[in-house]
């Protein structure tokens, strides 16, 4: 099993910047595909970006594309998101995700492709 907590939640004026992070505990995911979803109030859990298993390859949502980074430290099990240039629109809780599937095809950008999740950390921008 593997459990992740984010972090680095928080209120920020349109135009900030936050970094999230996510911990992985009870194994190694360093060779597990790791995504970031976003859900607002009464909305659908929303693909963000997510790190190709151990290669690094990086994927993003259109409308996060130029303004977020998503890496990891595979010494310290975690995954990161930088996010600058913050929108009202990028209010949302975003939680992390992990799944070790090998094969290739889109199914990191799906919530249904993932295991494992956290419980998520608030992000708010104030216009």
């Amino acid at each position: 099993q593997v459990q992740l907590v984010e972090s680095g939640g928080g209120l920020v004026q349109a135009g900030g910047s936050l970094r999230l992070s996510c911990v992985a505990s009870g194994r190694t995911v360093s060779g597990y595909t790791m995504g970031w979803f976003r859900q607002a109030p009464g909305k659908d859990r929303d693909f963000v970006a997510a790190i190709i298993l151990n290669g690094g390859s990086t994927v993003y949502a259109d409308s996060v594309k130029g303004r977020f980074t998503i890496s990891r430290d595979n010494a310290k099990n975690t995954v990161s998101l930088q996010m600058n240039s913050l929108k009202p629109e990028d209010t949302a809780v975003y939680y992390c995700a992990a799944d070790p599937k090998q094969y290739g095809g889109t199914w990191y950008r799906r919530p249904s492709g993932y295991a494992y999740w956290g419980q998520g950390t608030q992000v708010t921008v104030s216009s």
